[in-house]
């Protein structure tokens, strides 16, 4: 009997094997290689220099009553080679990025094919659908399987509804539990050895954004928000999903859906250098950029909006001369904009009606004759009720718009979000999304979008800490622009961390408060305290001021995921230099080769280095000046929770 099982197991796998094909897809380097298999489903294994990093994934597409992906009969396989350079409109990490990939597209009869890209840094996939009229896309699958039990990286949430702000988990892959929460992206993968996966979605247009389950056999497998039917009162910032669908997206059955994709490094700082998400989104739709204009904002919310002072001869808050305060102080710093958060207008129902006590239109008059603008706070809600406000916007004389609380990312959500950006840019107004989802290209097709919040970031008080914020280069800012809102000049040690506006404060010392400003990437960047501590503080706020939002070239020096991140960018002929570590227990100390820098040229370099009792008392900062050469070394020394930051000119 033994004998006959065996035999009947040998000639079924000689039979499924009998009807595989299998094509590979290297990258232009040749390290990186993709292995699709084509069988009853279709399968592919992600190996770099002969290390399999992925094994037996699987995708798949439901789509109305059929099957993308089951039982696969290729129609046509074409290959190509691209090598091309793209200028992005707003530069977060280089002003010119060189987009370099082999691509594999595989035709399937029932009218789909499948997109394949390697790169030199990663691979990505997509499906593209040949369909008539509307198609009702039921699921997708996209499956990932371990070889072996990886480290994950991850923010878990309870379900689909989440502003992205949750802390990072750090967990077994083989321990994931089907009944653990979902993750959403991006996820970053560590496979414990020589290698870094980060996983993310580029080109998210009419379509859901990923979110991800255990598959409880040592991988993962996509899940999507279905589409919302109706929808009930939930307040003046939100509403209840009281119907869905039964499918994930109802869109155009001629098209390409978004982008799956995988950096993989084998040096953690290849992660900070990617540029992924922009060298697969879709490329820009506005004829006129110009009067688009990345900067730096003054924001009143996390102070409290309550400046003090012998200079300060009225009574703050939200009121007319508190922001012709603020105001004055961006104007005197140079800094581009103000943000009216919450209480500019009567109601949050209603963005017609300005509070009298602030007089947006004087702010808007007084902002213009000091070269700064006003960007206004609004609900997401209120937005869609109240559609025609770009245009009104437009003729205030308004820059920009941060949006709050949309918190969700199904199909109807992500089609506002390009719906804002298209109607705002039609009126030449920037947009600040947050409590958001990550960015996944729609920025790029709609530069006005300057950033998304989607982090835990400085809002989150005692809640934001060095030791969850030094991941944030390396996932959340790896994959587009993120509003983390830096900038206090209160700061703390952990132990002895505490916070209440108007008195807000950080935890992390004062030099890696002013490193973030170097480190993450945003197109609108905030000045997050009180202008009075900022005068308090002059030096360093000038400091601050002076860091550009665009770059031309980023270099990372050192890094080590969770532990520290340290970056060089240059904008012109500057550069800026910021480092950032966690709450180890000795100082850190890292050396780093200046060979970036112009031969024969002379250089100095102003830094701000943590003081010899940061450790302790986190506002402890050193200034420094120093003349450098290429090729000079730096060493450069860390407190826990601390930082560095420079400026080389």
């Amino acid at each position: 009997m033994k004998k006959h099982l065996l035999l009947l197991l040998t000639v079924c796998m000689s039979l499924h094997s009998y009807g595989q094909k299998t094509y590979e897809l290297s990258s232009p380097d040749g390290k990186l290689k993709m292995s699709v298999n084509l069988s009853d489903k279709i399968y592919y294994d992600v190996v770099c220099l002969n290390d399999t990093l992925l094994k037996q994934c699987n995708l798949r597409m439901e789509i109305n009553n059929q099957s993308l992906g089951i039982n696969p009969k290729p129609a046509k396989i074409s290959r190509k080679g691209i090598d091309e350079l793209l200028t992005p409109i707003v530069p977060l990490k280089y002003s010119a990025v060189p987009n370099q990939y082999n691509q594999l597209l595989m035709a399937f009869k029932g009218n789909y094919s499948i997109e394949f890209r390697a790169f030199n840094d990663g691979i990505a996939y997509r499906f593209i659908t040949n369909q008539k009229g509307q198609i009702e896309v039921n699921s997708e699958t996209f499956r990932v399987n371990f070889p072996e039990n990886y480290r994950l990286h991850v923010q878990q949430s309870g379900g689909f509804k989440t502003a992205y702000e949750e802390e990072y988990r750090h967990i077994q892959s083989h321990e994931w539990k089907t009944s653990d929460p979902m993750i959403h992206l991006p996820v970053l993968i560590d496979t414990q050895k020589d290698y870094k996966i980060l996983i993310s979605e580029s080109d998210l247009t009419d379509y859901p954004a990923m979110f991800f389950k255990s598959t409880g056999g040592n991988g993962m497998s996509a899940t999507f928000p279905k589409v919302p039917l109706e929808f009930g009162e939930d307040g003046d910032r939100s509403v209840k999903i009281l119907k869905e669908a039964g499918y994930i997206a109802k869109t155009d059955g001629k098209r390409s859906f978004p982008w799956r994709y995988f950096v993989i490094s084998r040096d953690d700082r290849q992660l900070l250098e990617n540029t992924m998400t922009y060298k697969l989104a879709e490329k820009n739709v506005l004829e006129d950029t110009s009067w688009i204009k990345p900067g730096m904002a003054s924001w009143e919310w996390w102070n409290g909006a309550t400046p003090y002072g012998p200079d300060v001869n009225f009574v703050a808050g939200c009121n007319l001369d508190t922001y012709k305060y603020f105001i004055d102080f961006a104007a005197n710093y140079g800094i581009s904009y103000i943000i009216m958060d919450e209480g500019w207008a009567k109601s949050t129902r209603d963005p017609y009606s300005p509070n009298p006590t602030v007089d947006v239109h004087e702010l808007i008059r007084y902002g213009k004759e000091k070269n700064v603008g006003i960007v206004l706070w609004l609900t997401w809600l209120t937005v869609e009720n109240n559609f025609g406000l770009f245009e009104t916007f437009e003729k205030w004389g308004v820059k920009g718009v941060k949006i709050d609380f949309m918190d969700r990312s199904d199909q109807w959500m992500v089609n506002y979000y390009e719906r804002v950006a298209r109607e705002a840019a039609k009126h030449h107004l920037f947009v600040d999304f947050h409590g958001s989802f990550k960015p996944a290209g729609l920025e790029y097709k709609y530069p006005n979008i300057l950033s998304y919040e989607g982090v835990r970031g400085m809002e989150q008080m005692g809640g934001c800490r060095p030791d969850n914020s030094v991941y944030l280069p390396f996932i959340r800012n790896a994959v587009g622009p993120m509003d983390y809102t830096p900038g206090a000049m209160l700061s703390m040690q952990p132990e002895v961390y505490c916070s209440n506006r108007p008195n807000s404060a950080s935890i992390g010392t004062r030099a890696y408060q002013m490193a973030l400003f170097v480190i993450f990437e945003t197109g609108l960047q905030m000045m997050a305290d009180n202008p009075t501590l900022y005068y308090r503080n002059d030096e360093c706020t000038r400091f601050m001021t002076q860091v550009p939002q665009t770059w031309d070239e980023t270099i990372a020096l050192e890094a080590k995921v969770g532990e520290y991140a340290l970056v060089a960018k240059r904008k012109g002929d500057k550069w800026f230099i910021g480092g950032m570590t966690n709450n180890q227990k000795q100082q850190r100390e890292l050396e780093v080769n200046l060979d970036f820098l112009k031969e024969g040229r002379s250089y100095r370099m102003t830094a701000f280095e943590d003081g010899i009792n940061a450790n302790h008392q986190a506002m402890d900062y050193r200034k420094t000046e120093h003349s450098l050469r290429k090729g000079d070394k730096l060493t450069i020394r860390l407190a826990r929770n601390g930082g560095f930051a420079a400026i080389i000119e």
